[in-house]
């Protein structure tokens, strides 16, 4: 297992007021989930959408041309795979790994509350990719593994669930032009990277924003 983003210290990015929204804000669960059914149903379309979380904004997508259109708008390397939007009976189910690691994954999500991905190998012939694009998937992993973002706040756990519910995989990168750092709030998202998406929820400042222009922690369980 590697640890491959231990780095110096970050420094929080601090709200512009007292009053200034943060991702991590409480939302009614029907609000929550009524703006994450429009983002599922926006995606399922071949749509683009940007989406709040606790560490960065994410641009994500689900078909083919949603995807492309995410990598061109970047301008990012397919060199760089996106990663999978999901929880812990996801990883349960995708990820293999010893029963020790997967434990693991269920301590940090649970009784430390890290929001991180994990890296690992994964079962390519689960039903819940079953019906994933040859392209997407191909886009999405890496060396026959697949990097599956956790516990990243409010939204994402609710995407996660609905999609898992829809059997439906969400993919998707932080939502700026590539290697030039994560972005925290909706309003400083670069116009190209915006203009690509067809819906975008605005919850505020993510709650991890830092100077460093960082996301979230990476494992590799391999």
């Amino acid at each position: 297992m590697v640890l491959s983003n231990i780095i110096e210290l970050e420094t929080p990015l601090e709200p512009l007021s007292h009053v200034e929204r943060r991702t991590h804000d409480p939302v009614p669960p029907n609000y929550l989930r009524d703006d994450v059914t429009k983002l599922l149903n926006t995606l399922g379309s071949g749509g683009v959408a940007i989406a709040p979380l606790d560490v960065a904004y994410a641009i994500l997508a689900a078909t083919p041309q949603g995807i492309r259109r995410i990598f061109d708008a970047k301008s990012r390397s397919y060199e760089k795979p996106s990663g999978m939007f999901g929880n812990i009976n996801m990883s349960a189910a995708l990820h293999i790994m010893d029963t020790d690691r997967h434990a693991m994954v269920q301590q940090m999500v649970e009784a430390v509350g890290l929001p991180f991905s994990v890296v690992a190998p994964f079962r390519e012939d689960h039903t819940f990719l079953a019906k994933v694009d040859p392209f997407v998937l191909q886009s999405s992993s890496k060396a026959g593994t697949l990097d599956m973002l956790l516990n990243a706040g409010q939204m994402h756990d609710e995407i996660a669930r609905q999609a898992l519910e829809r059997n439906m995989p969400v993919f998707g990168s932080s939502a700026n032009l590539s290697l030039l750092g994560s972005k925290y709030r909706l309003a400083d998202i670069d116009a190209v990277v915006r203009e690509a998406a067809d819906i975008a929820f605005d919850y505020g400042l993510s709650q991890y924003a830092n100077h460093q222009g960082r996301s979230s922690t990476i494992i590799d369980f391999r």
